[in-house]
């Protein structure tokens, strides 16, 4: 598997940007990660880094690529393997 193809936990975009976990949280609350940065497995959500990175290039979030803030901060609040 290519590393564009791979998925990560949380922690690892975390390292990798050289930010808090909640950083990385609230960036997807807010839109700037959008889902389909992301994927849920089981009860945890892998990360595919270089996707995460293109959004993050961008201005403004996507608000059609993501779910609602509510949403999000439901899943993410419930998820203790994030």
């Amino acid at each position: 598997m290519s590393e564009l193809e791979s998925y990560v936990p949380v922690e690892e975009v975390a390292d990798y940007l050289s930010v808090k976990v909640s950083t990385i949280r609230q960036w997807v609350n807010k839109g700037f990660i959008p889902k389909t940065t992301y994927i849920k497995v089981g009860y945890t959500y892998r990360f595919n880094i270089p996707a995460v990175i293109e959004a993050l290039k961008q201005e403004e979030p996507n608000p059609d690529a993501t779910q609602t803030t509510q949403e999000l901060e439901l899943n993410f609040n419930e998820e203790d393997d994030l």
